[in-house]
């Protein structure tokens, strides 16, 4: 009723208006005081709107205001949600129009916020303007009222992306809801973002951000920044990281073959540069370094042809005769032949002159004088040779051995010098062209009894080394002039009797026969990991924690196969320089590979030695699985100065083969003295062992000479023998020959160079049996000369007691834990596992910072063939059981806590505002127990501090 009576009221007060304002209008006009335009104006025209109300929002608390302005109007009101609004709350003024000269009336009213919300209807709230004139009313557009509000949460915030370079980023963003709508921009580092100023980045009306080609510019932080009239709101930060996988280079060109002459190797090589992985973009795949082996044509040196016959003496009193340089004719840089083709003789001994009837007297007098020079020199050369003969000792070959089928030899003698002196002043000379027969170091067959001379052995030494050697069959190597450059016929003599002693064909002399037991190990393993260990054979395998899957287990095992078959099946020059290891059982299904470590006997080094791994196929042949030198992403290989540390992921039979490229390639000898009393007689045996330098091949002598009773005289020593084709020597020394005697042709011993070179881990040996000449002899001394002939020399001083009731045995091995076989759990690692798995969780993800698992392993000197470490689920945990395999002996953290404690302070340097983040956890390394416990220390008050995420 109140809306209705107002409305009548409004209702009248317009009619008076009207009446009034035309009455009034009339008696201006009667008074002469109307102005003459504006009459015309108000008879005809009704109220036209210059203002009309707006649409507005009420923030917070704020009242709005509405505006009506118009022309002519005698009265305004607002009319809202359809009921009129009361004439008290209504605020206006009235002014003429300088142009029209009409009355211009504005009116104003406040909308309050709890007036909107207090309005319930099916639209907004809505209010409009009513203008009056003589001619009529007029009404305004209607202007909403509403209040204004963004909500705090995004509906949909943007996500962190990794993209490779030139694909395409779509971040995704929808605003919180708001009134309002919300408009939405874009940061990128705290810097907006622009479609106007780049052309390869779009901002859609869908509020989503596009990149259509990803550069490494494009990295960075995103954030989704929504605002109104009311407030802003900030998304959650979203990290696009652009990436570059790597890609290879162009190979380079092939080098040169490195040897002069023979066969060598060539070398190509690519790096992954092109591009270089950027931001944790995936590795290269393939080999770094290939190589084929070459064949570089020697320099082959003219030689002479025989002369031919002398032409008839001509008128001059000469005769001619000549030659060709055609044997061989020089070819590849070869030398031509040295001296003259032709020669010119006189006939007659310059005689030429004298009658034909003296001819007889000038044969005469050059048959005397030809005699008398022969007769000059057979007497020089007798007394040479007593005079060489005087200095001769106990080795001068009587005349009876010529009954026995051998041939005469001689050696000179090491002079009689100080005993105590470890280096004799002179070395066995071996005269050239000369041969001699005796029992050399030996391997006995299986009816032979243990260190037993083999019997009917010839040797010919010519050159200072072991040219043939027969028993079951006789094989020849000639020794020609020593080349300068590598192979020195290596591709020909050694290569082929290589071969023949695969096969067999080529008996070689050792201490016993195979042991034909196998060194096996078992263990039982789960999700925790574990260690197996063969004892004292420096092999090992490392099973990673979480290798095997929860809720199983897994009875694994290793053997070192002992037995020919992996010589037989080796090609060319290779040469087995550890023992041959399997590992299963097969179908060993692992999340992580293992870490197996194998002792070796090569002295590495890349420019002399081609070393591979290979696997036994099930035909049981061996096919190549890497070089060690080249990069591969199924297997890893790892080479230390005394060990191998392989990484693999399937189970079966693996061995590590060297090739010898030149002749400075060396392996390591291990040698080593054993001796004790014959039972029953006055004779003592001192047994030298030459044994390829691995705990392996060594356990066999040990194994050996405890079931003998023998007694390690010296402590082992180690010799490095080289590809140089010559001959290993083994001699006495320095024996009191006042109290023993030693038998004729046994005090120099020799190996021929394929004997010890490609011995394959099984162990030779020569004896010594020396005889007292008094039963109260108590002690021996003497010295033990290994040497190789234009190579390294090694002396073993002997100095023992000889009494038949001496059983004492000299400790071999010193490794308190050589029984042990198989560890599992945290026991089995030097890393506690909470240190670990933080290492991982640190750097397996690659951040802005640069630290990921790449800069661990350059810091713990692992950085080659990155792509296999790359290709792992968790490239951190396989490179530290790498570390774990490599370290297992140490027993010490301090390599990888300094590593650690390196990345950390790259880290602060480049990082300075995280340095209030806690520097490391890292730290807990060092707080650990004993070192080589593996037991943690009880955690400190900082251990609490949040994990490090860098």
């Amino acid at each position: 009723m109140g809306a209705l009576t107002n409305g009548r009221y409004l209702l009248a007060a317009g009619l008076l208006l009207l009446v009034y304002g035309t009455a009034s209008v009339i008696s201006k006009v009667a008074t002469g005081d109307a102005q003459p335009d504006a009459l015309p104006s108000a008879q005809g025209t009704l109220p036209h709107f210059i203002q009309e109300p707006e649409d507005a929002y009420i923030v917070k608390s704020n009242p709005i205001k509405l505006r009506c302005r118009a022309a002519p109007a005698l009265q305004i009101f607002f009319k809202c949600n359809g009921e009129w609004v009361h004439q008290n709350e209504h605020f206006s003024q009235e002014y003429k129009d300088l142009n029209t000269g009409l009355k211009v009336r504005e009116v104003m009213i406040n909308v309050s916020r709890q007036q909107v919300e207090d309005f319930h209807g099916p639209e907004d709230y809505w209010c409009l303007c009513v203008a009056w004139s003589h001619l009529g009313t007029s009404k305004s557009r209607k202007a909403t009222a509403r209040i204004a509000y963004l909500r705090k949460n995004f509906e949909q915030d943007p996500q962190g992306k990794e993209v490779p370079i030139n694909g395409m980023i779509v971040l995704h963003c929808r605003p919180p809801e708001g009134v309002p709508a919300a408009e939405v921009e874009w940061l990128k580092n705290e810097e907006l973002v622009s479609s106007l100023t780049d052309d390869n980045i779009d901002t859609r009306a869908d509020h989503n951000l596009i990149i259509n080609e990803a550069r490494l510019s494009d990295s960075g932080n995103y954030t989704c920044l929504a605002s109104n009239i009311v407030a802003k709101r900030r998304s959650a930060t979203a990290t696009v990281i652009v990436f570059v996988n790597g890609g290879w280079s162009l190979w380079t060109e092939w080098s040169p073959c490195n040897v002069p002459c023979g066969r060598g190797v060539q070398k190509r090589s690519r790096t992954c540069t092109n591009p270089a992985p950027l931001n944790g973009g995936a590795f290269c795949e393939g080999m770094s370094v290939q190589k084929i082996t070459c064949n570089a044509l020697c320099p082959i040196d003219g030689g002479w042809d025989e002369w031919s016959e002398w032409t008839v003496c001509g008128s001059q009193c000469d005769k001619q005769r000549s030659r060709e340089c055609n044997s061989p004719a020089p070819r590849h840089r070869g030398k031509t032949c040295e001296g003259n083709g032709e020669a010119t003789e006189n006939c007659t001994d310059g005689l030429c002159t004298q009658s034909m009837d003296s001819s007889n007297d000038v044969a005469l007098y050059s048959g005397l004088g030809a005699g008398v020079i022969a007769v000059a020199i057979l007497v020089v050369a007798v007394m040479l040779y007593r005079k060489n003969h005087s200095e001769y000792g106990v080795d001068v070959i009587d005349s009876s051995a010529l009954t026995g089928g051998f041939q005469s030899f001689n050696f000179k003698t090491t002079r009689q010098g100080n005993p105590l002196l470890l280096n004799s002043s002179m070395q066995p000379d071996l005269t050239v062209g000369r041969t001699y027969s005796t029992p050399l170091c030996f391997q006995d067959g299986a009816d032979k009894e243990l260190f037993d001379p083999l019997p009917d052995i010839k040797v010919k030494v010519q050159s200072s080394f072991m040219v043939s050697l027969g028993v079951a069959e006789r094989a020849e190597f000639r020794a020609k002039t020593v080349a300068e450059t590598f192979p020195r016929d290596l591709s020909r003599d050694y290569c082929s009797t290589v071969d023949r002693r695969k096969k067999g064909l080529l008996t070689l002399n050792g201490p016993f026969s195979a042991r034909q037991e196998q060194l096996r190990t078992t263990g039982v393993f789960g999700h925790p990991g574990g260690r197996l260990v063969v004892p004292n054979t420096g092999v090992s395998l490392l099973l990673p924690h979480g290798a095997v899957d929860e809720n199983m287990s897994w009875e694994m095992y290793m053997v070192i196969n002992q037995g020919e078959a992996s010589v037989q099946t080796l090609e060319g020059c290779e040469i087995l320089l550890g023992p041959e290891v399997t590992y299963g059982p097969p179908g060993l299904d692992l999340f992580s590979p293992v870490a197996i470590t194998i002792a070796h006997c090569a002295e590495v080094d890349a420019e002399n030695w081609n070393i591979q791994l290979k696997r036994k196929t099930p035909d049981s042949k061996w096919e190549e699985m890497m070089s060690v030198e080249e990069e591969s992403t199924s297997c890893y290989c790892l080479m230390d100065s005394t060990s191998c540390h392989l990484l693999l992921d399937q189970p079966g039979s693996y061995a590590l083969v060297g090739e010898p490229l030149t002749q400075a390639a060396v392996k390591r000898l291990k040698l080593a003295v054993f001796g004790s009393m014959e039972a029953g007689s006055a004779s003592y045996s001192l047994r030298v062992y030459c044994v390829d330098d691995t705990p392996h091949a060594f356990q066999g002598v040990v194994a050996a000479e405890r079931t003998r009773g023998g007694r390690l005289l010296e402590e082992p020593k180690t010799l490095p023998f080289r590809a140089n084709t010559f001959s290993l020597q083994v001699s006495i020394q320095d024996v009191p020959q006042f109290l023993w005697s030693i038998k004729p042709f046994t005090t120099c011993q020799e190996f021929s160079f394929p004997q010890v070179w490609c011995s394959n881990q099984q162990p030779l040996h020569c004896a010594f049996s020396l005889e007292r000449y008094s039963p109260a002899t108590a002690q021996l001394s003497c010295k033990i000369s290994v040497r190789q002939v234009k190579g390294h020399e090694q002396i073993l001083q002997v100095y023992t007691a000889v009494a038949e009731t001496e059983k004492e045995s000299v400790p071999f091995f010193m490794q308190t834990d050589c029984t042990v076989t198989s560890q599992t759990g945290p026991k089995a690692f030097k890393i506690p596992l909470s240190i670990r798995q933080r290492i991982c969780a640190t750097f397996d993800t690659a951040n802005a910072k640069g630290k990921d698992w790449q800069l661990l392993a350059q810091k713990l000197h692992l950085d080659r063939n990155l792509g296999y470490f790359a290709k792992q689920r968790s490239p951190s945990a396989v490179i530290l059981s790498l570390w774990e395999a490599r370290h297992q002996d140490t027993a010490d953290l301090d390599s990888l806590a300094s590593a650690l404690e390196e990345i950390g302070k790259i880290h602060s340097r480049s990082s300075p505002k995280d340095q209030d983040e806690p520097e490391s956890d890292f730290n807990h390394i060092e707080a650990s127990g004993p070192r080589g416990t593996g037991e943690p220390a009880r955690p400190k008050a900082e251990d609490s501090a949040p994990e490090y995420t860098g």
